[in-house]
C-alpha cells in the first residue's frame, strides 16, 4: 500500500514536468529534428488505419531499447527474435531520436519489425500504450525500469524480462534513495538476464529476484559487410598516414583532447598524425567542428568527404555521420573510447576491440567498469590518466607496431572469447514466451 501511493506521488510530478518536457523536445529539436517527430507516441497517442488496428500483426515481443548504445546492443537478439518466432512481429521502442534513426538504420528494411516511442512514464500513458499493442512479452534493456510501466504490464498481463541488464555502484545507490518505488518495480520483473556476477548482486539488493548472469550482448555485435566496405574505402581515403580515433566524445573532452594535440604538435614524434573525432552525440557535430577550428587545425568533415582522397594537410577529420562507428574503427590504427576522460561513465569498448583496435581508455569508466577491467587483464586495453596522457601512449604505441598488433590481437580474442550472451538470453526469453502459449 506505501508503495501504491508512492507511485501516486511519482506519477503527479511526471504529469507537473509533462509541459517542460515537451518544450525540451522542441528545444532539441532545433539540432535533431527527430525530437520533434511522433510527440504524440511520447503522450500515449498512435494514429489508426481503415481497420482500427495500426500494424497488420497483433502479435508482438516488445523491446524498449532507450537510445544508440541499447539499440546497437539489441541487435542480435531482435535478429534471433525474428528467426526463432515467425508467429510475431518485434515493436522497437526508443526513448531518444537517435534511438530511433538507429534502430531504423538497423531494420528499417524489415517488415516485422515496427518502431515507436515509449510514452512518458504516467500510468494512464502507459495503461493507452499496452492496450493500443498488446505485448506477448515486453524486453527491457540494461537498466530501463520505469515504475508505472512495469505496474501496469503486470495490470495487463504482460511478462518483464530486463536483459543486458547492469547497475553500478553509482546507481545502486540512487535507486536506494526511491528504495519503496524501485523494489516494487524490481520484484514486478519476471526475470533478469544480467551482464557480470557484480551487476547480478547489485540488482538482487535491489530487489530483483530471477536473476540469471547471461553475459554482455555487446559482444555479439558484429560490422555488416557493407561497414566493413566502408572502413576499407574510408581508410583508402586517408592513406598510409597513422590515425588516432577519439569515439563517442562527450561534451568538454574535446576540448582538452585538441588543446593537448596544439601544444605537443611539435613534439609528436608522428609524423603525418591523422587525428579522427566522433562526438557521441549528432547535434554536437557542429559545435565540434567550431571548436577544432578555434584550434587553427585543418578539418574536413567526413560528410563532405565524398570518395575523394583525404589531403595531407588535414590534421582531424571529424565524424559527422550515424551509424558508421565500426568502419572507423576499421579505419583507425588506436582507438581511444570517450566519456571517460571526465566523469561521465565511459562508452563501450567491446566493439573496437572485436575489431582488433588497441584500446585506450580514461580513468572514468564507473558505467562499464567489469568490461573495461576485464580488456585491460586481457592485454587488449590500456587506461591513460587524462588527454596529454592519451596523445602520448598512442604515439608510443603508433611506433611499436608489434605491440600495437599484439594488442589488437588480445583485443579480437577477448571479444570472442566472452560471445555467447544472445543465446543464453534467448534461452531465458523462451521459458517466458512457452508459458504464455
Amino acid at each position: 500500500m506505501r508503495a501504491h501511493w508512492y507511485r501516486l506521488l511519482y506519477s503527479f510530478v511526471w504529469w507537473l514536468i509533462i509541459p517542460l518536457a515537451l518544450c525540451r523536445l522542441w528545444w532539441r529539436g532545433r539540432k535533431e529534428p527527430g525530437y520533434r517527430q511522433y510527440i504524440p507516441e511520447r503522450l500515449g497517442f498512435y494514429p489508426k488505419l481503415n481497420n482500427g488496428a495500426v500494424y497488420p500483426t497483433p502479435s508482438y515481443i516488445w523491446v524498449h531499447a532507450v537510445s544508440v548504445g541499447e539499440t546497437r546492443a539489441a541487435e542480435p537478439l531482435v535478429n534471433m527474435l525474428l528467426a526463432d518466432y515467425p508467429q510475431h512481429t518485434i515493436l522497437l521502442t526508443h526513448m531518444t531520436a537517435t534511438g530511433r534513426a538507429t534502430g531504423q538504420a538497423l531494420f528499417g528494411t524489415s517488415a516485422r519489425v515496427v518502431q515507436s516511442f515509449l510514452p512518458y512514464d504516467t500510468g494512464w500513458m502507459v495503461g493507452r500504450f499496452l492496450r493500443h499493442f498488446s505485448p506477448r512479452l515486453c524486453v527491457l534493456m540494461e537498466t530501463e525500469v520505469w515504475p508505472n510501466m512495469i505496474a501496469q504490464c503486470a495490470r495487463y498481463k504482460v511478462p518483464v524480462a530486463l536483459v543486458n541488464a547492469r547497475l553500478s555502484e553509482r546507481s545502486l545507490r540512487r535507486g536506494k534513495k526511491f528504495e519503496t518505488l524501485m523494489t516494487e518495480a524490481a520484484h514486478g520483473i519476471s526475470c533478469v538476464g544480467a551482464q557480470t556476477k557484480e551487476d547480478a548482486q547489485r540488482l538482487q539488493q535491489l530487489g530483483a529476484s530471477s536473476v540469471t548472469i547471461t553475459g554482455n550482448l555487446k559482444f555479439d555485435v558484429e560490422p555488416s559487410e557493407d561497414l566493413v566496405r566502408i572502413g576499407i574505402a574510408l581508410r583508402h581515403q586517408i592513406g598510409l598516414r597513422p590515425v588516432l580515433l577519439c569515439a563517442s566524445t562527450r561534451e568538454g573532452e574535446e576540448a582538452l583532447i585538441l588543446a593537448e594535440l596544439c601544444k605537443a604538435e611539435r613534439a609528436l614524434s608522428i609524423e603525418n598524425l591523422l587525428l579522427i573525432i566522433v562526438p557521441r552525440h549528432p547535434q554536437r557535430f557542429d559545435e565540434v567542428a567550431n571548436l577544432i577550428t578555434a584550434n587553427k587545425l585543418l578539418m574536413a568533415r567526413r560528410s563532405a568527404l565524398g570518395n575523394d582522397q583525404l589531403k595531407p594537410e588535414i590534421k582531424v577529420l571529424l565524424g559527422d555521420s550515424m551509424g558508421e562507428m565500426f568502419a572507423y574503427y576499421g579505419a583507425s590504427d588506436i582507438a581511444f573510447i570517450g566519456g571517460s576522460l571526465m566523469p561521465l561513465g565511459g562508452q563501450n569498448l567491446i566493439e573496437a576491440c572485436a575489431v582488433g583496435r588497441p584500446v585506450l581508455i580514461g580513468p572514468h569508466t564507473f558505467n562499464f567498469a567489469a568490461v573495461t577491467e576485464q580488456a585491460i587483464a586481457a592485454g587488449a586495453t590500456v587506461r591513460v590518466t587524462d588527454a596529454g596522457d592519451m596523445l602520448d601512449v598512442a604515439s608510443r604505441l603508433l611506433l611499436a607496431d608489434q605491440e600495437r598488433e599484439t594488442m589488437g590481437r588480445h583485443g579480437s580474442e577477448f571479444a570472442r572469447l566472452h560471445r555467447g550472451a544472445t543465446a543464453r538470453t534467448l534461452a531465458l526469453l523462451a521459458l517466458l514466451l512457452s508459458s504464455l502459449q
